[in-house]
């Protein structure tokens, strides 16, 4: 007898493909990012069309002119000295108000310490220039022997110098979109006759970056 064997062939089920549909709110947050990112561009473009219409000169900060009111020493290695120093920070821009802040310039004789100039922020009219008056006064600074000396063959040469250091920031505003912003730093040596106090004038403008 022949025994028949059976075979059974077992079939997988059909698996029906899911059909994906995008959520319509991803398509809106889709939209919407997609609009955010033109308006950066074109406010960026915008910006940078409105700086090469404007073509400005950059904002500058500038010693006009100064004068050694006073400049005394002892003995005792002690000096006192009064200083007026006219700042002015230029707007070249046809165009567009500045504004000015952060100002800070550090007044120094041979690295010792006399004052530190600050102003509070302020804006300039286009293509106009405002100037900062400052009256530096110190009494008693303490110096070394070789400061000293350097005092003493100041006055004999009639002229000594002094350091002056620091920074500003500006800004102009482009439109509506946007705004220039520049960092200015100024490093200059006030020289002076001490005979009579007299400026003795040199360029003294900041750099900008």
């Amino acid at each position: 007898m022949h025994s028949k064997t059976s075979t059974r062939s077992h079939r997988l089920p059909l698996q029906r493909k899911l059909d994906h549909n995008t959520h319509p709110l991803i398509w809106l947050l889709a939209i919407i990012c997609t609009i955010i990112a033109i308006a950066v561009v074109i406010a960026g473009i915008v910006v940078f069309i409105g700086y090469l219409v404007i073509h400005p000169r950059v904002p500058v900060i500038s010693v006009t002119n100064a004068h050694l009111d006073l400049l005394r020493n002892d003995y005792a290695g002690l000096m006192e000295t009064q200083v007026t120093i006219v700042v002015r920070a230029q707007n070249g821009n046809a165009k567009a108000h500045a504004t000015f802040a952060g100002i800070r310039f550090n007044l120094t004789f041979d690295g010792q310490d006399i004052a530190m100039l600050v102003a509070n922020p302020f804006d300039v009219p286009k293509n106009s220039s405002r100037d900062l008056n400052y009256v530096v006064q110190s009494s008693s600074i303490p110096l070394t022997p070789d400061q000293v000396e350097e005092i003493n063959q100041a006055w004999k040469q009639n002229e000594i110098a002094f350091d002056l250091k620091g920074d500003a920031r500006t800004q102009w505003r482009v439109g509506p979109m946007g705004s220039v912003k520049f960092f200015c730093h100024l490093n200059c040596r006030l020289r002076f006759h001490p005979l009579n106090g007299t400026y003795i004038p040199s360029r003294c403008t900041s750099k900008s970056k």
